[in-house]
């Protein structure tokens, strides 16, 4: 079957990949459709309704995620480093509060999910299961009791860091502090793994990854993190890494943000990046008028394309390093300025998967790419997570009696 389908045509492969999909929809690791709507719209749905098409706004609505395939996605309730302390908390608590209106609001396609088995629900009903991942350590405010909330109310996966340090990780892209984990983020990792809260480690130095591996008793996940050996970012994962993920039962998710997989792209998403410093805005701002910002730059000086084709570049590369069952996909939509070429919504993951069957992808491994390493991975958490809680209750530990 892989052989046929490898000689087939675009069109047959793009129309078997369909076919595939519904069987096995994909399991999306990270999506930023909540800080789109914080900063377009202020979280309001009436005004950026995404049951309809919103493709003049944002890489997704419900009918592209339909059309994608899409059967999960984890919804990233992030929130930006320059929010600290308790601000952070309370922007995290209305990202929160979006997904939750999002999933009471459109009912019918939406289904909020809190386990594996909510996952497998959602699928059986024609729903798309909701989840929810926490995007960066300071979220927490150092709190081990935060977490635990941010748990409670649906939270799961978090992130330990994003673009900048926490005083308790270090980031892939600030400059060592740690080197690695101190005491108190070897405490968090014990606490995520104790709640049943995947560990994320996108976004973390290589170092951090490393002291996560060791401490960490549950699975791990990068929910939107590609190859180093194909391109060599510090965002994306060392091959070292990727192979103990055997042994740990992780999951290592492809993103598709172009400055992460095209080696083209680095130096380019360098300059755009300080051009929109220079107009006063953040690298990340992605509302209309970041967008115009980027757009002008793009026309003077236009940008290296990633395709499909980049993007199964690397997966080729981690189902070698890590094995098939290590593998699956974190697109990052709404949560870049650019896209690949033929990956430029939710709609288009039928172009990745034609992709991978036109470089002889089987039909089971497939299944395990989109929906079924995704499912495990949570499910290992939440069994390592019940015989934890049999053998030691909450930690009170703070970063000042671990890290003083």
């Amino acid at each position: 079957m892989a052989e046929t389908t490898a000689s087939a045509t675009w069109d047959e492969r793009v129309a078997r990949a369909r076919e595939l999909l519904a069987a096995h929809p994909v399991v999306d690791g990270h999506n930023d459709l909540p800080w789109a709507l914080r900063e377009q719209v202020r979280y309001d749905l009436d005004r950026l309704d995404v049951g309809r098409d919103q493709s003049a706004s944002l890489h997704t609505d419900i009918p592209r995620m339909r059309a994608g395939g899409l059967g999960a996605q984890f919804w990233s309730v992030y929130v930006r480093t320059d929010l600290a302390g308790d601000d952070a908390v309370s922007a995290t608590l209305e990202q929160i509060d979006v997904v939750r209106q999002l999933t009471e609001r459109y009912p019918r396609d939406l289904r909020l999910a809190l386990t594996a088995d909510d996952m497998e629900t959602a699928r059986a009903e024609g729903r798309i299961a909701s989840l929810m991942g926490a995007e960066g350590g300071h979220s927490i405010n150092c709190s081990l009791a935060t977490l635990r909330a941010f748990h409670a109310l649906g939270v799961r996966y978090m992130t330990l860091t994003h673009n900048d340090n926490t005083p308790w990780a270090d980031s892939a892209t600030d400059e060592p502090k740690a080197n690695g984990l101190t005491r108190f983020g070897e405490e968090v990792v014990r606490e995520m793994n104790r709640l049943g809260m995947l560990v994320d480690l996108s976004h973390v130095s290589a170092d951090t990854m490393r002291d996560a591996l060791r401490v960490t008793e549950a699975p791990v996940l990068f929910s939107h993190s590609s190859s180093r050996a194909v391109c060599d970012h510090p965002r994306n994962i060392p091959d070292d890494v990727l192979e103990t993920l055997p042994g740990n039962g992780g999951v290592a998710m492809a993103t598709f943000v172009p400055k992460f997989i095209l080696p083209a792209a680095i130096a380019w998403t360098k300059a755009a990046d300080e051009n929109m410093r220079g107009h006063g805005l953040h690298p990340l701002d992605t509302t209309a008028a970041g967008m115009a910002v980027q757009r002008e730059f793009e026309r003077t000086r236009p940008r290296p394309v990633a395709t499909a084709a980049t993007v199964a570049d690397h997966l080729d590369h981690m189902r070698e390093a890590a094995g098939i069952d290590h593998i699956g996909i974190g697109g990052d939509f709404d949560g870049t300025a650019f896209t690949p070429a033929g990956l430029d919504d939710v709609s288009g993951y039928p172009n990745l998967i034609a992709e991978l069957l036109g470089r002889g992808w089987s039909d089971a491994d497939l299944a395990k790419l989109t929906w079924r390493n995704a499912v495990r991975v949570l499910r290992g958490a939440e069994d390592a997570a019940s015989g934890i809680r049999a053998s030691r209750g909450a930690s009170n530990a703070t970063l000042e009696s671990l890290d003083a």
